[in-house]
């Protein structure tokens, strides 16, 4: 096994030692088999009994990268039995003997090879090395802040029954991306535990059971539970959408997570009308800017709190019929004033505990208080229950992540038919992802920083490389 700083996990190590004896061994189509980790060198694991002399690891990797035409040619000794060579590329090297046969397989990261003997189909080394390629991702080994981000090479995903395995050139960072990094926000059960809920980018597998909507080359992005901060992501097919012709994959990454979520609370859970007035709290973040576009699009009037004046311009800019400064004025009683004394219909509120007071001041009778976020704590103290009943209002509370597939799935399909269409250029009223800013995945933990300070109007962006 590979030593202490291998950067292979004991959990990758599993997966790996798992995938040759699942994988291979058992489907009688090799007879034993090894991997060998490029970098260090040295075999990572292997079927029981079969020994690898670290010669020869040393004499298969230089196999590939300075001896493979001499092998074309001479063939090689392994475990010191000759084998003749039958075809070679920089990918896989087929060679024979009168007792069988071997095959050798390069991956990214690994070598593997494996013996065989007359009648079994070594061929299956190739399908199985898809699921030992290594990607880069976001990642951080303990809970604290944005010091501990660094890219590291991980294990890369394969797509599942009904799944699609999607290249990923753009992911967009969320509020619940700093929580789980603080440690504060787990990622569902079964979820992936590399950060990004949201990606866009190009279809780069089908996994078995899919029903024949997307196919490779695919210009996508998607709605995820976690996972999107890396090369390559699964996500099930009904949790993809396709990217609209005038935008770029860039501008498409800001979309899936904040759009359907501002769609969802609007829609599904506050069942706004034409002509109601909308309280957005934290009216320049990417939810808050996809929700004043969204209420324009149903005809109602969105009504903005924002921390400066700049802020104030950009929401103006987005569609808000007014917006208010919290940090210098009282916003309850300017919303009252621009409502002339009713107050607003629907609060959209991410802050919680630190605006109860206020929200409620604010508040038409009948009115409906959607709670999304607590980025001032959920902890209140006062008669809450008591000037809520007095104004006949309501309270919903949404979370999107932690709902099942199939919620997800009818929610991306009502965003398709209903709203989607208004990104393509020509629509109207014409709706607009807002990108404040782009960072290369090196740069993530700059990326968290500048979102902590609530800098950012409308997203914040993380591109992967471009060579991967």
């Amino acid at each position: 096994m590979c030593g202490p700083a291998a950067a292979w996990n004991r959990r990758e190590m599993n997966q790996l030692q798992d995938l040759l004896t699942e994988g291979l061994i058992r489907t009688k189509h090799v007879e034993n088999a090894a991997a060998i980790n490029i970098q260090e060198k040295k075999v990572c694991a292997s079927t029981s009994g079969f020994h690898v002399p670290p010669e020869n690891a040393l004499n298969l990797i230089y196999s590939f990268y300075k001896n493979l035409l001499e092998v074309r040619r001479g063939g090689l000794y392994f475990k010191e039995k000759y084998y003749k060579c039958v075809r070679a590329d920089e990918n896989s090297i087929y060679l024979h003997n009168a007792e069988g046969g071997l095959i050798v397989v390069k991956t990214k990261t690994l070598i593997l090879v494996a013996t065989y003997r007359v009648g079994m189909y070594p061929s299956v080394c190739v399908e199985a090395v898809e699921k030992l390629d290594k990607m880069l991702a976001a990642y951080f080994d303990g809970p604290g802040g944005p010091e501990n981000l660094y890219v590291k090479e991980v294990m890369k995903p394969h797509p599942g029954e009904g799944e699609v395995l999607m290249k990923v050139s753009a992911s967009a960072l969320n509020r619940a991306d700093l929580l789980q990094r603080m440690g504060k926000y787990p990622p569902p059960k079964g979820a992936s535990d590399i950060l990004g809920l949201e990606a866009a980018g190009r279809v780069a597998g089908l996994g078995a059971g899919c029903k024949g909507q997307w196919k490779p080359g695919d210009a996508v992005m998607a709605l995820l539970s976690g996972g999107g901060q890396a090369e390559y992501v699964t996500v099930p097919e009904g949790h993809l959408m396709p990217v609209p012709k005038n935008l770029t994959l860039t501008q498409a990454a800001a979309i899936p997570e904040a759009w359907l979520t501002a769609f969802q609370l609007l829609h599904s859970v506050a069942k706004v009308q034409k002509g109601e007035r909308v309280l957005i709290h934290g009216g320049a973040s990417g939810v808050g800017m996809a929700a004043i576009q969204l209420v324009r699009l149903t005809k109602a009037i969105p009504v903005v709190t924002v921390g400066t004046q700049e802020k104030l311009e950009a929401t103006a800019s987005a569609g808000a019929a007014a917006g208010f400064n919290y940090r210098s004025e009282d916003f309850s009683e300017k919303v009252l004033a621009f409502t002339h004394g009713t107050g607003v219909d629907i609060i959209l509120d991410c802050v919680g505990s630190s605006y109860w007071e206020k929200n409620l001041k604010c508040l038409s009778t009948g009115g409906r208080w959607i709670i999304y976020g607590l980025l001032s704590g959920g902890e209140v103290h006062g008669d809450l229950l008591g000037r809520l009943l007095s104004k006949r209002g309501s309270i919903h509370t949404s979370l999107l992540r932690p709902r099942d597939r199939e919620y997800k799935e009818q929610l991306v399909k009502a965003f398709t038919e209903d709203v989607l269409p208004y990104f393509s250029g020509g629509a109207s009223p014409h709706l607009q992802p807002v990108v404040d800013s782009i960072y290369p995945l090196h740069q993530i933990a700059e990326a968290h920083k500048f979102m902590e300070e609530n800098k950012n109007i409308g997203k914040i962006v993380i591109e992967m490389p471009t060579s991967s």
